[in-house]
C-alpha cells in the first residue's frame, strides 16, 4: 500500500483528521517525520495498523486516553522484550529478567482489562435490575388493564408497596 495523506487515513479507520493530529500530540501516534515545508505528511501501512489498533483498544474497553496511552506503552515494551528474547544469544540469566520485565507490563495491562471489565459487569447488574423492575411494572399495568390484578383492599392488606 502506498503512503496516505491524513484525510484518506481518516475515512479509512472512520474518524477525523483532527482525531490523528491530536493522538499524534500526546503520543498515542508517532509524530510526523519532519519534512520540507509545504509537503503533505503521508502515513505508512504500519501508521495507520497502529492507528486501528490505538481506536479499537479505546473502543473497546472505553478507557481515557492516558489509560490508553498506558496500555500502549505496555504493548510496546512487551514487543521490545519480545524482540529481545527471540535472539539465540541471549543468556538464561537475562532470559529471565526479559520475562519478568514482559510479566510485568502484562500485569499493568490486565489490571487495567479488568478494572474496565468491573465497571461494566456493575453497569451491566444496573441494567438488569432496572429492566426487571421495568418487566414487572409491566406486568402489573397489563393485569390492572385486564382486570386480573388483584383488588386495591388486598394490596393494603399485604402490605405490597403500589407502584
Amino acid at each position: 500500500m502506498r503512503p496516505l495523506r491524513i484525510g484518506d487515513v481518516a475515512r479509512l479507520v472512520g474518524t477525523t483528521p483532527r482525531t490523528i493530529r491530536y493522538y499524534e500530540e500526546i503520543g498515542l501516534l508517532p509524530e510526523a517525520p519532519a519534512r520540507p515545508s509545504g509537503q503533505h505528511r503521508l502515513y505508512t501501512q504500519e501508521e495507520v495498523e497502529r492507528l486501528r489498533e490505538v481506536m479499537r483498544l479505546k473502543n473497546a474497553l472505553g478507557v481515557t486516553l492516558e489509560e490508553l496511552k498506558t496500555l500502549l506503552t505496555a504493548e510496546e515494551a512487551r514487543a521490545e522484550v519480545r524482540a529481545q528474547l527471540r535472539r539465540e544469544d541471549v543468556d538464561p540469566v537475562r532470559r529471565r529478567q526479559l520475562l519478568m520485565e514482559a510479566l510485568g507490563h502484562i500485569e499493568r495491562q490486565l489490571e487495567l482489562v479488568s478494572h474496565r471489565a468491573a465497571e461494566l459487569a456493575k453497569l451491566e447488574d444496573e441494567l438488569s435490575e432496572t429492566r426487571k423492575r421495568v418487566k414487572r411494572r409491566l406486568r402489573e399495568l397489563d393485569a390492572r388493564q385486564s382486570a386480573t390484578f388483584p383488588p386495591e383492599d388486598t394490596l393494603e392488606v399485604t402490605g405490597e408497596a403500589r407502584t
